[in-house]
Formats: structure tokens, sequence, C-alpha cells
């Protein structure tokens, strides 16, 4: 058997399957975008997904709390955070859609786990929401958090840095800039704007 014949029929076929109906270009027509926060990270995100989306749609950024403290803990408080942000971003700018990002922990024993949200919304009411970055972090991190710390200072003071949430975040840096806490929550901030790109399928 002539078996690079036959990894490249597979590389043609699987370059055929990524090409089907899926793959097909959408343009939202967004032109004003908000973002509950100011975080440079978390701003980034959202225009690196609407750069793919929505061209040329403006984003604002305004600091707005989450109601869900400094440090949510548990995928239901994190979302929520997420959703506050997006609320109170939309009704303060008046933009077409509003996006909230949130991260947060979850304890489980001796584990910690990073988890992240992002929930968007529209002036009708529509939501979209999305979730990932969920990566497990060092254990020596949960004694500060089960004090009260913020997972943001207690990664900074791990690694000898400061304000790292505000660039590559806990994920950056434990995965030596392999990925990005941009680039992470971009995919997230893509994921939410479903109900959008197809419509008919979100009733």
């Amino acid at each position: 058997m002539d078996f690079r014949a036959l990894q490249s029929e597979l590389y043609r076929a699987r370059l055929t399957a990524a090409s089907g109906p899926y793959a097909r270009p959408v343009t939202l027509p967004f032109t004003q975008a908000a973002i509950g926060s100011t975080n440079p990270a978390k701003v980034a995100a959202v225009r690196e997904a609407l750069v793919k989306l929505a061209p040329g749609c403006a984003v604002i950024a305004i600091d707005v709390p989450s109601g869900v403290g400094h440090q949510p803990f548990g995928d239901a408080a994190t979302r929520a955070g997420a959703l506050e942000r997006a609320r109170k971003a939309l009704v303060a700018t008046g933009a077409e859609i509003a996006f909230g990002l949130e991260g947060g922990v979850e304890l489980d024993g001796p584990r910690v786990w990073l988890l992240s949200w992002v929930a968007a919304i529209d002036p009708a009411g529509r939501e979209g929401y999305a979730s990932g970055l969920r990566m497990l972090l060092p254990a020596s991190l949960a004694a500060g958090l089960r004090a009260g710390d913020e997972l943001g200072s207690l990664v900074d003071q791990l690694f000898g840095v400061k304000d790292s949430k505000s660039a590559s975040g806990a994920i950056g840096l434990l995965t030596a800039g392999a990925v990005s806490r941009t680039d992470a929550f971009a995919d997230l901030v893509a994921m939410s704007l479903a109900p959008w790109i197809h419509p008919d399928h979100y009733r």
C-alpha cells in the first residue's frame, strides 16, 4: 500500500470537508458593540472576534460591576457575572450588542480549576453564551482563593509580575505564551454570537 498517497488523499478529503456549508463566511450587521470591561485583554478579545464576524464594528469599553464580587466561584456565578456585565454595558452605551467576559475559579478538593464565561445580549433581549478556558491551576493557589484573594493577584505573586490579568493572564503565563488570554477569550466571544449567526436555529 502506498501510505504517502493515502495520506495525501486523506488530507484532500479533510480540506473538502472543511469547505462545506458551515465554512461559509458570515458578516453580522453590527456597527457598534459594547463590552462591560476596560481590561485590555478582554477588549482585545472582542475586537479580535468582531474583525472576523462584524468587520468595521466599533467597540466601546465601559467599566461596569459584575455583581458577583471580584472573584466568582463556580460556573453559575461566573456566568451570572458575564451576563450582568453585558446587560449594564448595553444600557449604558445604547450599543447594538454588548458582551460580558468573566473569569472564575472552581475549588474541587485539592484541585483548582480556571473557568471562563462570555455572555452577549442585544436590545431585543436575545442572549448568547459560551464557556471554556477550563484548565488546572497550581494547587498552591487554593489557600489564597479560599482566603478571599483574587486569582489575578495570586498569579502575579506566583510569577513575580504585575497586573497579568490585563495582559497574558494566568493562561499565558502557565503556557509560556503558547495560548494568550485574549486569543482564548476571542474564541468564546465568537461562539457566543451563534444565535445571531444562525437565528433560525435559536428561536
